[in-house]
């Protein structure tokens, strides 16, 4: 990586990353656990709840069930 500028790692860092989120709920869970504890080694263990939060916003399957949670019930309505 010694060829690229600091600016450019990042640039570049941010649109693979982009595309991975991109096409989440796509992949085999085997490639999304690789990718989320390789993402943890390299960031620190202090983004593993985080970056969970943020990639089950981005799965088809989890999204919907955050989506369905979100929904008022009729207890929170006062009834």
């Amino acid at each position: 990586m010694d060829r690229f500028s600091p600016d450019t790692v990042e640039r570049l860092s941010g649109a693979l990353g982009a595309a991975v989120l991109k096409v989440w709920g796509q992949l085999p869970h085997e490639f999304q656990h690789r990718i989320f504890e390789e993402a943890v080694v390299a960031s620190g263990e202090d983004i593993r709840i985080g970056l969970a939060q943020l990639l089950h916003a981005k799965h088809p399957r989890t999204s919907a069930a955050l989506s369905s949670r979100a929904l008022l019930e009729p207890d929170s309505l006062g009834g």
